[in-house]
């Protein structure tokens, strides 16, 4: 019985021999942070030269293998320390979320031993806050400053995007009031509710918070059509489609005017430059010449 357990363990023994491990943080960390994961085995007999790091693609949905890179201030880096392969990220970016492991070429491992378990690296972060209107386009977003006419509704949208769900709340500047919400309606606006609005993004379980300002200006009734925001935009769009429209004209009158200067410089078919002349020909030039030689050979 002692001998079968002996055996027993042995077996279980050549089961981990060789095993990899995969280190890193094991908890969520903010963006521009340094990470570093290493790369190891539970036992120093096999060459960790063998061994790379792999990310998972969520969007390929497939593992593929990290290499060095390096842009701006984003440095990323691999490299063998002693006996541990590591992996170095001088500023973490919201990209480099995911699961990684480690995963080794050397032919004497088989799988599964020759394969980490997975490591989740979580990373916290908050992009730039972004307003838009209801009922215009969002493309460009909204400038510091709109303009509207008394009795308008205006409905502004706050948005950013977070690794979690972020905390919303508009305030405006002067007021005690606060609208915990991404979306601020103002109804039949006057000119009381013109003023500086805020609106301030905060991260759930992280120290991140950012906001945006906007000035909103309401326009007596009376105004012209073209103070407003709305007038502006009608006008700003007008201009760059009168713009394009006259980038085309000129491009077309410049080819025109090329194809006919080409059209005017093309050589003249003249007969008398291909075909000998000779002194009794119709084509003859005057001459006191008694030779009957051609002037002009083919």
């Amino acid at each position: 019985m002692d001998l079968f357990f002996v055996a027993f363990y042995l077996g279980m023994a050549s089961l981990v021999d060789g095993d990899l491990l995969i280190r890193g943080p094991n908890q969520s960390v903010m963006e521009g942070e340094s990470v570093t994961l290493e790369c190891l085995y539970t036992q120093n007999e096999y060459n960790i030269s063998h061994v790379r790091f792999e990310s998972f693609s969520q969007m390929l949905q497939m593992w593929h293998s990290v290499w060095p890179a390096s842009w701006c201030f984003y440095n990323m880096n691999v490299e063998q320390v002693d006996d541990k392969m590591v992996l170095h990220v001088s500023h973490v970016a919201s990209f480099f979320e995911g699961l990684f492991r480690c995963v080794s070429d050397d032919g004497a491992l088989s799988a599964p031993n020759n394969v980490s378990k997975t490591l989740s690296l979580k990373v916290n972060y908050l992009g730039q806050v972004y307003l838009s209107r209801e009922g215009y386009s969002s493309f460009l977003g909204l400038s510091q400053e709109i303009r509207v006419q008394k009795g308008d509704d205006v409905t502004l949208k706050c948005s950013a995007s977070c690794s979690e769900e972020p905390d919303y709340r508009w305030y405006k500047e002067g007021n005690d009031w606060i609208l915990p919400s991404p979306v601020m309606t103002l109804r039949k606006v006057s000119p009381t509710d013109s003023g500086v609005y805020t609106c301030v993004v905060e991260h759930p379980s992280a120290s991140l918070s950012k906001m945006r300002n906007i000035s909103l200006v309401v326009l007596p009734e009376d105004a012209s059509w073209f103070e407003t925001h709305t007038g502006r935009l009608v006008l700003m769009t007008s201009l760059v489609a009168i713009g394009s429209l006259s980038l085309l004209v000129a491009a077309l009158s410049v080819c025109i005017y090329r194809r006919k200067k080409r059209a005017e410089t093309r050589p003249i078919d003249d007969r008398s430059q291909t075909n000998p002349i000779y002194k009794d020909s119709k084509e003859a030039l005057h001459s006191s010449c008694g030779d009957k030689q051609p002037l002009v050979a083919v």
